[in-house]
């Protein structure tokens, strides 16, 4: 959900792409799709620009995304239904607001500029500020009490796994020596204990050393991975026949549980060799990427921050009996 805020104003990822992928499956008479990361709220502006008879259901996290969204879309009030929610939360969400079934989804992950770019919300190792890396500022966990309570097992499991960090036990093992001299409580400490943890070799290439330790405790601290494994199969069941879904990834976590959902659903199941298919083993989508597209060069010129994203999108083509 890498967007850009500024004088010139909100930038979403692969717009025109993920429009064109959704416009088909909502040319009907009242089409419903859900923004599963809803952010700034420029994917479900466009939309509901494009598509005057659209009701959009926009979940996030973040209660300032909520608020700026509102009143960003405000000219569509009444085509719009805004819940301060997890992603992960989808089923229940698109229950409660009476649209159990929906014509398209779209989910643009990771993390915002306003995230970024606000020193105290401590998500960046780019400026000195409390730890806390929390996307919804009501619950308890932090990026803090992460890093002073979890074991030196868990916290190597975590960058190791989240963050893709080969040196995590040394990281790990560093960061439990620094904090027993005193608690680890700024985004600049941090930092400095992970470079000096990093050898000097491998410091001196691949960008600042401390990036994969704040991936892995952001997606730690907001369960972002857990949220997609519930809410992607959540929006693939919701789908209606046509029914489409765009997921704008943006490291290889996400593309690659995205890319096994999908996958999944893609597949005939039945015994390899049989004469006649069987019904009940037959995909329920079908691919609309071949593999994970990737932002223009005119669109990396335009919006940096795009250069990590992946789209992949697929439609539904088989309902169940």
């Amino acid at each position: 959900m890498d967007d850009n805020v500024g004088t010139g104003g909100h930038v979403p990822v692969m717009l025109e792409r993920v429009l064109e992928l959704l416009a088909p499956a909502l040319a009907g008479p009242a089409p419903v799709v859900v923004d599963a990361n809803l952010g700034l709220g420029g994917h479900s502006e466009a939309l509901l620009a494009a598509h005057p008879a659209l009701h959009l259901i926009g979940i996030d996290r973040d209660p300032f995304a909520i608020e700026f969204s509102t009143r960003r879309l405000s000219p569509y009030a009444d085509r719009t239904t805004l819940v301060h929610a997890s992603s992960g939360d989808l089923a229940e969400v698109l229950d409660q607001a009476g649209r159990p079934v929906i014509d398209g989804a779209l989910f643009d992950l990771g993390v915002s500029s306003p995230q970024l770019d606000e020193a105290e919300r401590g998500f960046a190792y780019s400026y000195d500020a409390p730890l806390d890396m929390r996307m919804d500022t009501s619950q308890e966990l932090t990026a803090e009490r992460v890093v002073n309570t979890y074991s030196a097992g868990e916290l190597a499991r975590i960058l190791r796994d989240y963050g893709e960090e080969r040196f995590a036990q040394r990281v790990a093992g560093l960061i439990i020596r620094e904090r027993a001299k005193e608690a680890i409580t700024s985004t600049k400490r941090l930092a400095d204990i992970v470079r000096d943890a990093i050898p000097a070799a491998t410091r001196r290439t691949g960008g600042n050393p401390a990036k994969r330790t704040f991936q892995a405790l952001r997606i730690e601290v907001n369960a972002e991975l857990s949220a997609l494994e519930a809410a992607l199969p959540a929006a693939l069941d919701a789908l209606t026949l046509g029914g489409r879904v765009v997921v704008l990834s943006y490291h290889s976590l996400e593309d690659r549980l995205t890319k096994q959902a999908l996958t999944a659903r893609t597949k005939d199941t039945g015994p390899p060799g049989l004469p006649v298919p069987l019904p009940a083993h037959q995909p329920r989508f079908r691919l609309l990427t071949r593999g994970a597209e990737l932002p223009s060069d005119e669109e990396l010129a335009r919006n940096p921050r795009a250069a990590s994203a992946r789209l992949r999108a697929a439609e539904r083509i088989r309902v169940d009996d």
